[in-house]
């Protein structure tokens, strides 16, 4: 029913006092199970482009039509122009699947976004609150005929995610068929185009390898694999940009552009819009040769054709990375004694690990952006007493303090600014619509992050200009002391984060708390701020020197606060007694945290001990650095925010049981690793 319609109908009812109908009016979530229904001024109506897709899957002769949230790359960030679930649904969610037949759609997504695709989706679409394939597979065996085909476009498919569709629809006489056309294409008439501004190659002060060595590192790597791959097949974008120095702005909050890669002994084929390549860096690339490290540039959309010519040739076999290689570019490669396949490519691999260079700008990097949190944690101090800051204008100020800071490229993600009960959703960014007024009687989280020439960055604190209570500020002291454990401590080069993240949880765990993200992810060189295959997970690679990961241990109460505390770390060398090739952690995030949040009398005389000599790595960095912009209130501030806690018997007595246990915990993993 149209707008107008509504309204009258719910001006009617009111007035014949219908209480029902006024809450249903007032509310800020669809119902669909009013007569007519409810849909609140967020809701988009999908209706035509349904009816559209619909005709585009009868024409092809299949019964539904999957519809993932991703690009052909599976990026973590995708470009407005790929956000085809978002088109066909309204939901504008970073996670989730959109399945439509003849007669229904749905919408599968976790339990972050319910709230939101209530609000904006419409009736034509229902919510599955759940993210399983399995859940999805056996939707689509209810609602597809059996011996019905289902389409999807192999572009937007992981291996992993084909693999897992298959084996739910293999015994259920349905099956899945690739179309490498996207149908939700064909019927979006306003889809922005592909950028249209040139590429950029990083300056030499921020390079120690140029592409020429890198193309020879990763050569060599093919070389010497026993299982004798020929050619390496790029697919992630960072992996492009990071082998060619290369750098665009086609996905928001990352310097990336739409790009694959053909890497062979001899020769090297760089897939891309052409048209976006200036004189200088075709010179730059050596595109005008046909030698070894000549770079030869082909159109975007050739890659497949491309790649089915190179493997019909005798005696070549392709290496993939199978987390971020699609589905169109796998089914071609055959047969499979031509296909090579490890978790992570080369390139993500030997990327993780920074070079001198990269790890001393990075670091440089976020002494700068250190200065721009201060200088918003200071102005909140001032501004949220007065009554009148808001979550987004605090998210507003801290990315205009970033932008002032030197080789500034923009936020390295969407702000999350979040008060009382928004921060106790761990991804929560405030809208229009949602932004709370600041107060001094409610904690307040800020994570937050910057894109600089030189690094990016990524940083949470938590505080409270108020009074906290005894749960906040024991919560907050319990993750700080997660934080403080992991980075103070000592393993053998080649441990996983996996094998040490209960080190984050542990002193939560003591009282009966937890949280439900993850406690760390790596982080690049001005590239996407979640860089693979680094940080505390089950898939992610061993830690090595020169490596950077955040570390973010937190504790969330429902409708009522959010604590995170996250810094960035470089892993090091570390001498010890005994051992040798062993590493620690050296934060390079330079922010104090909330002193009245901190229960110094939790904290063992060790933990007090690396809390102190991190505020005097503040004082050291931050302060000639504040001193050279000429913020000398903010030096203050930081100066006043970094004294030394005073050590106390109490603290260390009260602890010493919990780090023996921790210790030994450590040595146990050593022993398994």
């Amino acid at each position: 029913m149209p707008s107008c319609g509504w309204l009258l109908w719910a001006l009617f009812v009111a007035a014949l006092g219908n209480t029902i109908g006024v809450v249903a009016y007032k509310q800020t979530e669809r119902n669909c199970s009013l007569s007519p229904p409810y849909l609140p001024s967020t809701a988009v109506n999908t209706t035509l482009q349904l009816k559209e897709l619909q005709e585009q899957m009868l024409l092809l002769n299949i019964s539904a039509y999957i519809i993932p949230g991703t690009d052909a790359h599976l990026s973590e960030y995708i470009a407005p122009r790929d956000a085809r679930m978002a088109f066909m649904t309204g939901f504008t969610g970073s996670a989730g699947t959109a399945v439509v037949t003849q007669t229904k759609a749905a919408l599968w997504t976790d339990s972050r976004y319910w709230v939101q695709a209530e609000r904006q989706m419409d009736c034509n679409w229902e919510l599955e609150k759940d993210v399983s394939i399995s859940s999805i597979t056996e939707w689509l065996i209810s609602e597809v005929p059996s011996g019905d085909e289902i389409g999807f476009d192999p572009f937007l498919f992981s291996l992993k995610t084909h693999k897992d569709y298959s084996i739910n629809l293999e015994s259920s006489n349905r099956s899945l068929k690739s179309i490498p056309v996207n149908l939700v294409d064909q019927v979006w008439k306003n889809r922005e185009p592909i950028p249209s501004d040139k590429l950029t190659r990083l300056p030499d002060r921020v390079i120690q390898r140029p592409w020429q060595k890198k193309v020879m590192q990763i050569r060599d790597q093919i070389r010497d694999n026993p299982y004798e791959p020929t050619a390496l097949l790029l697919s992630a974008l960072d992996e492009t940009a990071w082998l060619f120095n290369l750098r665009g702005n086609d996905i928001p909050y990352n310097p990336f552009f739409y790009s694959y890669t053909l890497l062979t002994m001899d020769e090297i084929w760089l897939f891309l819009h052409t048209d976006r390549m200036t004189d200088e860096l075709r010179v730059y690339l050596n595109a005008s040769c046909d030698g070894s490290l000549c770079v030869q540039l082909k159109s975007y959309d050739t890659v497949r054709d491309h790649l089915r010519k190179y493997v019909a040739q005798p005696g070549v076999k392709v290496w993939i990375g199978t987390e971020y290689t699609n589905y169109a570019l796998y089914e071609i490669i055959t047969p499979e004694e031509k296909l090579m396949t490890s978790s992570y490519s080369p390139v993500l691999t030997t990327k993780a690990v920074k070079d001198d260079t990269e790890q001393r700008i990075l670091r440089d990097a976020h002494v700068r952006d250190a200065v721009a949190v201060i200088q918003l944690l200071m102005w909140l101090e001032k501004a949220v007493p007065e009554g009148k800051e808001t979550e987004l204008t605090a998210a507003d100020y801290v990315n205009k303090c970033r932008n002032k800071q030197k080789d500034s490229r923009g936020p390295s993600f969407e702000t999350i600014s979040a008060s009382g009960p928004n921060a106790a959703l761990a991804h929560y960014s405030p809208s229009e619509e949602s932004s709370r007024r600041l107060t001094v009687d409610e904690m307040y989280l800020v994570d937050s992050g910057g894109q600089y020439l030189d690094g990016t960055t990524d940083i949470t604190r938590t505080v409270h200009w108020g009074t906290p209570t005894e749960i906040q500020k024991e919560a907050f002291t319990r993750v700080l002391m997660g934080n403080i454990e992991i980075s103070r401590t000592i393993f053998p080069s080649g441990t996983r984060g996996v094998n040490m993240e209960m080190l984050g949880r542990r002193a939560l765990w003591e009282v009966g708390l937890n949280y439900g993200h993850g406690t760390g992810h790596g982080v690049g060189n001005y590239f996407g701020v979640h860089e693979w295959p680094v940080g505390f997970q089950g898939n992610n690679i061993p830690f090595r020197t020169g490596m950077f990961t955040s570390i973010e241990p937190g504790y969330y109460k429902e409708n009522d606060f959010g604590i995170r505390i996250e810094d960035v770390a470089v892993i090091v060398p570390v001498h010890t007694k005994y051992g040798h090739n062993y590493l620690t952690f050296d934060t390079v995030s330079l922010v104090p945290y909330d002193r009245k949040l901190i229960d110094t009398s939790l904290l063992s005389s060790e933990q007090l001990h690396w809390l102190n000599k991190y505020y005097e790595t503040i004082r050291k960095l931050v302060g000639p650095e504040l001193d050279k912009q000429g913020l000398h209130e903010e030096k203050d501030w930081m100066l006043k925010h970094t004294e030394s806690f005073m050590m106390s018997g109490s603290s260390a007595s009260v602890c010493s049981s919990s780090l023996t246990l921790i210790a030994l915990a450590v040595a146990l993993l050593h022993n398994v690793i």
